[in-house]
């Protein structure tokens, strides 16, 4: 279990070094492959680099009255009540309230690691000069923190939604789906 301060740590230096050509499909699952380059916490000059997938599902469609069974875990039934005035007002103004929902799979099954014996700015450079040489469009570099690099590829996933979801919506609203 990571504490706070690790998880933080590891989202504020996590850095996309190549990110895929392409983005999240919006009419299918999307399989992007990373590498994440991370330094050994206790052990100069070595660098272990973890190769694996993500698998992006298909972006869906959320409309105004899929938040009837929106699970408000936690609160107690008055802000449930409070949610769903406030979902009846912003139909009655016309607002669109359809949203994108994405979903990932991690495979971690998936992931092969290896160490490098050398410095993080050689294996760096030599992975970013791979990418380049065989163009592969689906995969990304990241660069990460090695005991919290699960946090590291979440970064990564988000990161893909934002990049995605303009284009995801546009899809959807070209063919009158939202």
């Amino acid at each position: 279990m990571h504490s706070p301060d690790n998880i933080q740590y590891a989202l504020e230096t996590t850095r996309v070094l190549h990110e895929p050509d392409r983005r999240i499909d919006t009419f299918g699952d999307t399989r992007f492959e990373f590498q994440l380059l991370s330094e050994l916490m206790d052990r100069a000059g070595e660098v272990r680099i973890r190769s694996g997938e993500v698998e992006a599902q298909r972006p869906r469609i959320l409309r105004p009255e899929s938040y009837r069974d929106v699970e408000l875990d936690g609160f107690n039934p008055a802000s449930k009540a409070k949610f769903d005035e406030m979902v009846e007002k912003y139909r009655a103004e016309g607002r669109n309230l359809a949203f994108l929902q994405y979903g990932f799979r991690f495979r971690r099954g998936a992931v092969n690691e290896e160490i490098v014996h050398d410095s993080m700015d050689s294996v760096r450079e030599r992975v970013l000069e791979d990418i380049r040489r065989t163009g592969n469009p689906s995969r990304a570099v990241i660069e990460g923190v090695d005991d919290a690099w699960e946090i590291s590829i979440l970064k990564f996933s988000l990161e893909m939604i934002i990049r995605s979801h303009e284009i995801n919506a546009f899809d959807f609203k070209r063919k009158g789906m939202i």
